[in-house]
């Protein structure tokens, strides 16, 4: 593969994830500590453009609806089935965070114990309202305070995050395309679309040597250092037998939502049946594929739009009016997407107190401090 070299951080080896003997954890006192707060400060005004536009499709879904009998149903669900349905999203998100743990150690960040790995993780979802998830590179942020790990190489984790999660839902909603027709030319596209992805990752040499040519161009040569590391993350990170296992989680994670989704359904004096649940799993796996395509803050509006049209067109069942379908892709929209969103503002607290004390500690402690720099 072509050598590219890699703007790393001073005191920092190229290539590595793991802190060193003798690397020194920044100094709260220098940059690293405000430029995190920075990084923080600069997404909220993009987390608040997805909550406002969260509350213009909570807007028009009622109107859609029949405002009666949107009230009615929400007002007759168990509301106690929302334990078991918060019980399935949480082991929807222990498994992602376990792939998340082995790719941090395919690449070598091993500095970062599990507690605190999942505090990180978590934090991610805090930021799953700005548009195209893009917030999620928060996550590298906080990676790079804990073990100096740049955020090119994490940001090559986190693309492999979605792209798994995306062949997951796609396998998902391939089950549901043997009895449903419906949007089988866009969940085509989609699945060649990251297939081709995947193959270019698992290929690094081509972009290497294309990339080695650009390195020398005035105003891309930083943009291709941080090519070059992402890339070469991406290298350990689409091995087949590493990428198999990945996906089939991916299936067995999301599948605990679909079966939220049904027990929503159920709630809402939908029939339950082997059919039901085969529809909740296409539509939610479906409508999250279109959410994510569309870019938009936590596909707000076309996750909403395609998970109650889809309900409607597919549940035939005198059960399934545009008060039920509203009400449904309410509830489940809560329970995955705010819900998360809930989470990961919590955890995105406590990880800026466990970063902040561990950082004071580094800094009141002089003799440690010297002793790690020498």
């Amino acid at each position: 593969m072509a050598k590219v070299h890699v703007r790393e951080p001073v005191g920092y080896p190229a290539g590595t994830g793991d802190r060193p003997d003798g690397w020194m954890a920044p100094d709260p006192t220098s940059g690293e500590a405000a430029a995190s707060g920075s990084t923080v400060r600069r997404l909220v005004p993009r987390m608040a453009v997805g909550l406002v536009l969260a509350i213009v499709v909570a807007s028009a879904l009622a109107l859609f609806a029949d405002a009666r009998e949107l009230g009615r149903a929400l007002r007759d669900f168990p509301w106690w089935l929302f334990v078991p349905v918060l019980a399935l999203t949480l082991l929807n998100y222990a498994l992602r965070w376990v792939k998340w743990h082995v790719y941090l150690e395919r690449i070598g960040v091993r500095a970062v114990p599990p507690p605190t790995s999942a505090l990180v993780f978590l934090a991610g979802f805090s930021m799953s309202v700005t548009p195209g998830k893009v917030g999620e590179l928060i996550k590298g942020v906080y990676l790079r305070r804990l073990a100096g790990t740049p955020i090119a190489r994490t940001g090559a984790v986190i693309a492999a995050e979605r792209i798994t999660d995306g062949l997951a839902m796609l396998a998902l909603a391939g089950i549901g395309l043997t009895q449903f027709s419906y949007a089988r030319p866009g969940l085509a596209a989609a699945a060649l679309g990251a297939l081709l992805v995947v193959l270019v990752l698992q290929r690094p040499r081509l972009i290497a040597a294309i990339l080695a040519r650009l390195e020398h161009w005035p105003r891309l040569g930083r943009a291709v250092g941080h090519a070059s590391g992402f890339l070469d993350a991406s290298n350990a990170l689409y091995r087949p037998r590493l990428l198999l296992g990945a996906v089939a989680l991916g299936v067995v994670s999301w599948a605990g939502e679909c079966v939220a989704f049904f027990l929503i359904l159920w709630g809402l004096d939908v029939p339950a049946s082997w059919h039901l649940l085969l529809v909740a799993t296409f539509v939610l796996s479906a409508s999250s594929i279109f959410g994510a395509l569309s870019v938009l803050p936590g596909g707000l509006g076309v996750a909403e739009a395609s998970i109650a049209g889809m309900l409607l067109l597919l549940v035939d069942d005198p059960a399934m009016t545009r008060g039920v379908a509203v009400a449904a892709t309410l509830l489940i929209r809560f329970a995955t997407l705010w819900f998360a969103v809930f989470l990961g503002v919590l955890a995105l607290a406590m990880l800026h107190r466990v970063v902040a004390a561990r950082d004071d500690g580094r800094a009141l402690d002089p003799i440690r401090h010297g002793s790690e720099a020498t």
